[in-house]
């Protein structure tokens, strides 16, 4: 992003190294709030704009330009997240959150030609798997902003209170309600090791056509979960029972037998990236409990693909 100087000033920008410093920052809150990796860098790059629109004696006047920062990006996606779900209604099948790669796994390109700069790439962390990210779609804005700010990035209830335009104690009621939807849905925690060997499993079951392997992979209950956004081909609706995402899966590698299936991280985790003729098609991420898959969501919109492209 470029910096313009301030004409007719003929100083220096306040700061500038450590107003860009918080880029990686901004960027890593926006996501876990949006979901979103291009919407996240658009509410970064308003951010900056509005900063940068100000005049130069009141950027000397802000005490924490990080705090200012922090604040901006936040009311943005707050307003973002108050229109997503009027946007999402009219969002062609299933929604899911753009998946991200492991960070040295980052392409240097995207599809408009710029380069992926590393102050973009998201620290991947517990609060940044696929499973979690779900969660975080089913609250309030509100909720999601407060428990965000206080759980994962160690904002006190007042500076949240000051972003969120609520009291404090409105806030820490926020996040605990928030907190206990995130408990809810989690299973025990499965050891990294071993969720790699459940997928690893479930790639050479279903490069094998072996439904049997790969309906013992699956809980009975389980639930596949595709996003095409209307752009490629994609189930419109979420597939339950481990029994029909088995059939579904074979009947996949049946129509598309030139697919390559590749191990890769998603969001933290052991997850899978299908190609074709060397471009990813799509990125599949799951959630594992007691040696069983329970959750597989795979992006097939192109354009939440950007950072796994290989062409």
């Amino acid at each position: 992003m470029t910096t313009p100087s301030e004409p007719g000033h003929g100083r220096p920008e306040p700061d500038l190294s450590a107003i860009m410093s918080e880029r990686r920052q901004l960027i890593n809150l926006a996501y876990r709030l949006l979901g979103s990796l291009a919407e996240a860098e658009d509410v970064v790059q308003e951010t900056y704009a509005r900063w940068y629109a100000m005049p130069g004696q009141r950027q000397d006047a802000i005490q924490s330009p990080r705090a200012w920062l922090t604040t901006v990006a936040s009311r943005i996606c707050l307003d973002l997240l108050g229109s997503a779900r009027a946007r999402r209604e009219t969002y062609v099948g299933e929604w899911i959150p753009e998946p991200l790669p492991e960070p040295a796994e980052w392409t240097t390109g995207r599809p408009d030609g710029t380069t992926v700069d590393p102050a973009d790439r998201v620290t991947l962390d517990e609060s940044i798997s696929m499973a979690f990210l779900v969660v975080l779609e089913s609250m309030t804005p509100a909720e999601r902003v407060s428990f965000i700010l206080h759980d994962v990035f160690r904002y006190s209830f007042a500076e949240v209170a000051e972003i969120v335009g609520r009291a404090p104690t409105a806030c820490r009621q926020l996040a605990s309600s928030a907190r206990r939807r995130i408990r809810a849905s989690q299973a025990p925690a499965t050891p990294t090791a071993q969720q790699a060997g459940i997928v690893r499993d479930f790639k050479q079951a279903w490069e094998a056509k072996d439904i049997s392997a790969l309906i013992g992979l699956l809980d009975p209950d389980a639930t596949t979960i595709a996003d095409g956004g209307g752009l490629v081909t994609a189930a419109l609706h979420p597939i339950h029972g481990g029994q029909q995402v088995a059939r579904t899966l074979i009947d996949i590698a049946d129509r598309a037998p030139d697919l390559t299936i590749l191990e890769r991280t998603v969001n933290g985790r052991p997850g899978l990236v299908a190609q074709q003729d060397g471009v990813t098609v799509t990125v599949m991420a799951f959630d594992v409990a007691a040696n069983q898959i329970r959750h597989i969501w795979a992006v097939r919109n192109p354009e939440k693909l950007g950072p796994w492209r290989t062409d």
